[in-house]
C-alpha cells in the first residue's frame, strides 16, 4: 500500500499547466470554479485533476474523492496518491480498462463529501530548535529582521495543513496560513542533511524523514521517526491532518 509511488504523485501536480499558488488567509480563500478533468498517465494509472491552484479547498476536493474510493471501492484499483490538486490511481488493467474507469470515477464528483465537516485530526511534533540541530535559525531571523524568538513563536503557534507526502516516503509538504515568513529557500541546497530535520521557507514547513539532500532553512529537530517501514502505517502524518509544532529542550 505504502509504495513509492508517491515519486509519481508529485509528477502529476509538475505536469499542470498554469497552476496558481493561493497564500491568502485560509477563511478568505475562494477557488475558481473548475470541472475536475482526468489524464491517462501510462498504461497503469490515471490522474483526476480537481483543480488548477494550491489551495485548501481543491486539496480537500482532491482528499474528498480518495475517501469516496476507500469507502466504495472499484475493482482494479490498486493505490491512490494524493498530491496537492490531484489524485493519481494505479489501477490493474487486466482487472478494468482505463475508459471504464475514467467513466467510474467520473461518476463519483457527485457523491462527495465535504471534507471540512469531519474532525480535524492535529499531530503533535515536539521540536528542538536551534543549535547544532537547527543551524539556520539566526539566519532566519536576520533575514527576517526580528528575533530568534519571534521565529519560534511564529513556527510553533500556528498549525500546519498537509496538502501531500512527496519527494521521500513520508516526506509532508505543509503550509500555515497565518503570519508567513518573508524568505525562500537557501540560494545553493545541502547534498545532506539529517533525518528528523525541521526545514522552513514562506509559510510552509516539512518534516525531513531519511538523510537526503535539502534546499530548505534548517530550524530544529525532532526526536520523532517519520517513516517506520517496521509499522504497519510507517507515515508519522497524512495528507488532511494537521501538524503543531511544540517547543522542548535537550533536558
Amino acid at each position: 500500500m505504502y509504495k513509492q509511488s508517491i515519486f509519481i504523485g508529485i509528477l502529476s501536480v509538475l505536469k499542470f499547466n498554469n497552476i496558481k499558488i493561493r497564500n491568502t488567509d485560509e477563511k478568505d480563500r475562494r477557488s475558481e470554479k473548475v470541472e475536475p478533468r482526468i489524464l491517462i498517465t501510462g498504461d497503469r494509472a490515471i490522474s483526476v485533476q480537481m483543480g488548477n491552484e494550491i489551495s485548501l479547498e481543491v486539496n480537500q476536493k482532491v482528499l474528498a474523492l480518495q475517501n469516496e474510493l476507500n469507502e466504495h471501492p472499484i475493482e482494479g484499483i490498486t493505490e491512490m496518491v494524493p498530491t496537492y490538486a490531484a489524485l493519481m490511481i494505479h489501477y490493474r488493467p487486466e482487472k478494468i480498462r482505463a475508459k471504464a474507469l475514467m467513466e467510474e470515477v467520473t461518476g463519483r464528483f457527485g457523491k462527495l463529501k465535504d471534507t471540512e465537516k469531519k474532525e480535524k485530526v492535529i499531530r503533535e511534533v515536539p521540536i528542538l530548535y536551534g543549535g547544532e540541530l537547527g543551524p539556520d535559525l539566526e539566519l532566519c531571523a536576520e533575514l527576517e529582521k526580528t528575533t530568534v524568538e519571534e521565529i519560534i513563536r511564529k513556527h510553533s503557534q500556528h498549525d500546519y495543513y498537509v496538502y501531500m507526502l512527496g519527494f521521500a516516503p513520508g516526506h509532508p509538504y505543509s503550509a500555515r496560513f497565518e503570519e508567513p515568513f518573508s524568505f525562500k529557500r537557501r540560494e545553493t541546497a545541502r547534498i545532506n542533511i539529517p533525518a528528523r530535520s525541521v526545514v522552513v521557507q514562506l509559510n510552509l514547513s516539512d518534516l525531513i524523514p531519511f538523510d537526503q539532500p535539502c534546499g530548505w532553512n534548517i530550524i530544529g529537530s525532532t526526536p520523532l521517526t517519520i517513516c517506520d517501514y517496521k509499522k504497519e502505517d510507517p507515515f508519522l502524518v497524512h495528507a488532511g491532518e494537521w501538524i503543531r509544532y511544540i517547543p522542548v529542550t535537550q533536558k
